[in-house]
């Protein structure tokens, strides 16, 4: 029992209590709530800069009537402080319709150092403005209007001075820390038109900007420029050093430059030379990407084209259906002859989603294939598959390994015309004589062909032969023609076309 009054009673002392805390935030609203939505509205007029005695002096009485709250004193002396900070903080309001006209120019400049993080990027010219403008304030709050707007004046120079500032440290910081870093390493010995070259990029920033701070693109761009001729010069400065270092001669630097430009024209099939300089291996680099963009550009034409051929059939097969449906909306009682009719149309319907299923699949083989590994193209009622993506080693007929993947490809698409016929066809370009082209078309095309018959799983029988040279697709007087020349043709021919 004795318990149990212990435990009651304190229950009676936290509700006591939490009753307290709930009285005491609500008499704080009451008190202060009118006061702290007037210091929000004078922020947010900026009167702490319009009229900052009577704001400071309203801050003033609101602080020291919340810490009378907290201490507990008489709520008579808090309401009078309330009052005061509210009587002082309008009058800071009231102030800001004067402060708004006399300052609308100091202001925008100081809305566009803020802009440009000028009290992070300039804090000494940041500062000063800031304390001009507060005196200029004090000015205008005590009636000295003209002492006012030459300070205002004053401290609207101050502000445009540190948003360019901040600009410039915000554009050229990251250069300039890279000019200085240079110049510590004595860049100049082994780098210096680069370094003048990241330092004439400085130059043309800071005039820009003065020109015009606001239209910054093509300052940005340069501030870049300048940050990368600072880099590119400390780069030059190590490999000079290095090269210096390790006592290496003009021949071992050229021949390392050289082997960089091999790497790119090797991506591109073929082998840069260099017996009369850099120029003719650079401008055979740069003939060889035009001709990939060209051929790039002929792959998607047809592609373009095999798609607007598609939407042409598709539009005729619409067209037959609707023949169709109008020929059976036709039909009612039906002679021996109206029974002929509908069983025609039942055919062509027929033939016509069957045409429609074969247009498809040759639409999803087409789409197996990149643009590197192979072209898919119909011939009449043959599918060809074009392997430009499987090569083999000169004089050679051994499917490498990594071709394994593309035949794996191959097998999928044989395996999608189910009783077709397969065929593989060997081709070579004009280079040997044709007939060691003609014997080694023929044994690639075998090692496709029993290659495809081993892994595909099901007995399908695969013919083979080879064409030497006779068949090209592509000129042979060019790399990139010959190219095209030397490859594997996969023909297909489907069940549906073997039945005609």
């Amino acid at each position: 029992m004795k318990k149990y009054l212990i435990i009651t009673f304190l229950f009676l002392i936290a509700g006591i209590q939490n009753h307290n805390l709930y009285s005491q935030e609500t008499l704080k609203i009451q008190i202060f709530d009118e006061v702290e939505k007037l210091i929000e509205r004078a922020k947010d007029k900026s009167a702490n800069i319009y009229s900052p005695r009577s704001f400071e002096k309203g801050m003033e009485y609101y602080k020291e009537a919340e810490d009378y709250f907290k201490r507990g004193k008489n709520l008579e002396d808090i309401r009078e402080k309330v009052e005061n900070a509210k009587i002082y903080i309008i009058k800071a309001i009231d102030g800001c319709v004067l402060g708004e006209v006399t300052f609308s120019a100091v202001m925008a400049a100081r809305a566009d150092a803020i802009s440009a993080g000028a009290s992070t990027y300039s804090p000494k010219l940041w500062k000063e403005a800031e304390e001009k403008l507060l005196n200029a304030g004090r000015e205008l709050e005590s009636g000295y209007l003209g002492d006012a707007k030459e300070k205002a004046l004053l401290a609207e120079q101050l502000f445009r001075a540190a948003e360019l500032e901040a600009l410039k440290t915000n554009f050229l910081g990251p250069a300039r820390d890279l000019i200085t870093k240079a110049e510590k390493m004595d860049v100049e010995d082994n780098a210096k038109k680069t370094l003048n070259s990241a330092r004439r990029y400085t130059i043309q920033v800071e005039n820009l900007l003065k020109q015009n701070r606001y239209d910054t693109d093509e300052a940005r761009q340069l501030a870049q420029e300048a940050k990368y001729e600072a880099s590119h010069a400390i780069y030059l400065n190590e490999y000079i050093k290095n090269i210096k270092k390790e006592g290496l001669t003009w021949e071992d630097v050229i021949l390392t430059n050289e082997a960089q430009v091999k790497r790119i024209s090797a991506e591109l099939g073929f082998l840069s030379r260099f017996d009369n300089g850099f120029d003719p291996a650079v401008s055979e680099i740069i003939k060889a990407i035009r001709v990939r963009d060209e051929n790039r550009a002929q792959y998607i034409d047809s592609i373009r084209m095999m798609q607007e051929m598609i939407n042409q059939k598709n539009s005729e097969i619409a067209n037959l259906k609707q023949q169709i449906d109008l020929m059976q909306s036709r039909l009612g009682n039906l002679s021996d002859a109206e029974k002929k009719l509908q069983e025609e149309g039942k055919d062509l319907q027929r033939r016509l989603e069957l045409k429609n299923e074969q247009e498809l699949t040759i639409r999803r083989v087409a789409n197996m294939f990149t643009e590197e590994e192979g072209n898919v193209i119909r011939e009449g009622d043959e599918v060809i598959i074009r392997l430009y993506g499987l090569t083999f080693p000169v004089g050679k007929d051994v499917i490498e390994p990594q071709y394994f993947t593309l035949l794996k490809k191959v097998q999928d698409v044989i395996k999608k015309f189910p009783n077709c016929i397969v065929r593989i066809e060997g081709h070579t370009d004009s280079q040997g004589s044709d007939d060691v082209n003609l014997v080694l078309s023929e044994r690639r095309a075998k090692s496709v062909a029993e290659y495809l018959m081993a892994n595909m799983g099901v007995e399908i029988p695969i013919n083979h032969q080879g064409f030497g040279e006779s068949r090209p697709i592509a000129s042979n007087d060019t790399p990139e023609g010959r190219a095209k020349n030397r490859r594997i043709d996969v023909v297909i021919i489907p069940s549906w076309a073997v039945k005609k």
